[in-house]
């Protein structure tokens, strides 16, 4: 049976002298088509213009190489994917516990906190929990459902319709908004409060500033 016992498989490709055959079809350095060369001749290009050739389709026939700067080729890559894990929306399901006869005070408390959840993007699941006789009156824990989903119709929708689940009653809502676009209007946001701060500081600024008087003659 054939075994794999050599290093781990590198992700990275090949380039100048480790590329190993004998022709490649080469791309140049403004991505224009130069067409198959030897590899010598490849080699050759890659050190008259000071780039590196790279092997960018090692399973075409002949491989694809390309004339670039390999380093900088690296470091763009690298900052495109920090930046795209860092734009990266990530869905978060939020938890809300209401008792079905909850007072007035709480509701608005709790329904405040759906609204927030929901307008970050975020799916929220409302926990109803029932206690002793409660149980044997489900109803309340579905009207309160239905109207805590007709409280948020506008910022959410409800995504898994009321059902049992042993002392409790469970509904999930889903926002309308992506979470991609609710992180683009906080971030809105920050950027406008921003500007009013510093518009702010500087007419105070202003105002604060001594006024010049005309000298007497």
């Amino acid at each position: 049976m054939w075994c794999y016992r050599g290093g781990s498989i590198s992700a990275e490709p090949r380039i100048n002298d480790r590329i190993r055959v004998p022709e490649v079809r080469l791309v140049g350095p403004s991505g224009e088509q130069v067409g198959i060369v030897p590899l010598a001749k490849a080699l050759e290009l890659a050190q008259e213009y000071d780039l590196d050739l790279v092997e960018v389709a090692a399973n075409a026939r002949p491989p694809v190489c390309k004339l670039m700067d390999y380093g900088k080729f690296k470091y763009e890559s690298a900052m495109k994917a920090r930046e795209a894990r860092k734009n990266q929306a990530h869905t978060v399901i939020k938890e809300m516990k209401l008792r079905p006869k909850i007072d007035p005070h709480d509701y608005d408390t709790k329904k405040g906190h759906v609204v927030r959840f929901l307008k970050q993007g975020d799916k929220v699941k409302i926990t109803i929990m029932f206690r002793g006789r409660e149980q044997s009156r489900p109803e309340l824990g579905f009207r309160l459902l239905q109207r805590l989903a007709s409280d948020v119709e506008d910022l959410g929708f409800i995504e898994s319709n009321p059902k049992q689940d042993g002392r409790n009653m469970i509904m999930v809502l889903g926002p309308h908004k992506k979470k991609t676009e609710a992180m683009a209007e906080a971030r809105e946001a920050q950027a406008a409060r921003k500007a009013d701060r510093v518009e702010a500081d500087r007419a105070k600024s202003e105002a604060d500033a001594p006024t010049e008087t005309p000298s007497e003659a």
